[in-house]
């Protein structure tokens, strides 16, 4: 009997692993079959057509280049350039007669990326953060609400109401003058308050994340934000910050890092450098698009802004023109921290520092990570260093301005996030897709490593 139930136990593993192995199998035929359209239904007009098909690829990615950094005519014969390169090519594809040879390929590349990243899908446990038991429930849990923040979401989704319906005492941010959200909650926890949470922007949940890590207290994210990227990587509801609340009668503890600079607490990330430049101007919040690409081409061409340097754990990067220190790694892909985090509790920052300085690097940041002007890092601390006696930082999406140096540490699991117990959650990573270790995997190797 106890042989019987471990390979019970065991069979689902197998199942699995065959599984992965027969994806990894048809995601390599898919790439061949996409090759042999091209190079045998086409021939040798087809590997010519081809070849046009990369270079208006590489047009196009210079000419982005040259219309982020240049002003004036050439910033808008680049993006005409950068319009007409893909036309061009669909044209070449037509009049050649290829336009279906090259859209069934295409096809077949696109379903070989699908299949690969089935069969390079980690298992849950390497991507879900573990959940505890919320306990003991608060009784005197305090909510510090926003009704500005997200465009009113704090009003239309009658927050306070359901807020006080569950027990909380709630703070509104409704005066017209500044509000230390961090003394307000330091008062609460004074007078007794078990639990604090935010309806807010990820700046003020920070400010009050610091404050509940410090004592100990569970912490709750209401999604009354604008883009609330860190409720994102918690899994919960952006569309109804509501439902948020259900943390308060059945949640959940996650068990998530904080970072630290300067002594200021954050959620998501501190960024140095181009961003941070373009985040400190005044006419940013009215115009982000305007502002952005008024400031870009001083930032990218080294005319604006301190040299600064940053180190961690032995590796220097000597005037990067961005810098990105954040809580916990973002994805594989992602350089610029717009996308998710899987896990905020790896104990670690996440590093990534940009150096553009000619159109071939601007071309090769399509390949991410893997591009030559990118350099990616996890670190406990990194240190960052400047000519000026002071340095502008981005400090989850707040501009301020801190003195040089600017150190940036990691406090692994301090604090304790309650969520719904039924939440949308985080979904599936995807993989990077690794041809070669497709190629062993379909060949029977457990790991494809």
């Amino acid at each position: 009997m106890p042989l019987i139930m471990a390979c019970m136990h065991r069979s689902p593993g197998r199942k699995e692993t065959r599984s992965r192995t027969w994806l990894a199998r048809l995601s390599l035929l898919l790439a061949a079959l996409a090759i042999v359209i091209v190079v045998v239904v086409a021939g040798l007009k087809g590997i010519a057509v081809l070849a046009a098909g990369l270079v208006g690829a590489v047009v196009s990615v210079t000419a982005a280049y040259f219309f982020l950094s240049r002003r004036g005519m050439l910033r808008w014969l680049s993006f005409g350039l950068f319009v007409l390169a893909p036309i061009a090519v669909l044209v070449v594809f037509a009049f050649t007669g290829l336009l279906l040879a090259a859209a069934l390929s295409l096809l077949a590349w696109l379903l070989a990326s699908v299949t690969a990243r089935l069969a390079l899908a980690g298992d849950a446990a390497d991507w879900r953060m573990p959940e505890h038991p919320a306990q003991p429930p608060a009784a005197r849990p305090f909510l510090i609400m926003n009704p500005r923040s997200g465009g009113g979401k704090v009003g239309r989704f009658d927050l306070k109401r359901k807020a006080e319906d569950l027990g909380a005492e709630v703070f509104l941010m409704d005066g017209d003058e500044p509000v230390d959200v961090a003394a307000v909650a330091r008062d609460a926890v004074a007078r007794g308050a078990d639990l604090l949470g935010v309806a807010g922007g990820d700046g003020t949940q920070a400010l009050v994340a610091g404050i509940a890590a410090q004592h100990g207290l569970p912490f709750v994210v209401i999604t009354a934000g604008t883009r609330n990227h860190f409720a994102l990587d918690l899994g919960l509801d952006r569309d109804d910050p509501s439902a948020c609340l259900a943390a308060l009668s059945d949640g959940v503890e996650l068990r998530v890092d904080l970072g630290e600079i300067g002594g200021q607490t954050f959620v998501n990330n501190a960024s140095f450098g181009a961003y941070a430049e373009v985040v400190e101007s005044p006419a940013y919040r009215d115009d982000k698009l305007g502002t952005t690409l008024d400031l870009l081409p001083d930032l990218l061409q080294g005319n604006r802004g301190a040299r600064f340097t940053a180190r961690a754990d032995g590796t220097e990067l000597d005037g990067p023109q961005a810098v990105l220190v954040a809580n916990n790694p973002y994805g594989s892909g992602d350089i610029a921290g717009l996308g998710r985090r899987f896990r905020l509790d790896r104990g670690v920052l996440g590093v990534i520092g940009v150096s553009v300085g000619s159109a071939r690097q601007a071309a090769e940041l399509l390949r991410g990570r893997r591009s030559t002007g990118v350099v990616v890092l996890t670190t406990k601390r990194v240190e960052i260093s400047t000519d000026a006696p002071e340095i502008p930082v981005g400090i989850d999406g707040e501009s301020v301005t801190l003195p040089a140096p600017v150190v940036c540490t990691i406090h692994p699991g301090v604090l304790r996030v309650w969520v719904p117990r039924d939440r949308p959650g985080v979904p599936q990573p995807k993989p990077e897709v690794n041809w070669a270790r497709l190629r062993r995997l379909s060949m029977g190797s457990r790991q494809g490593g």
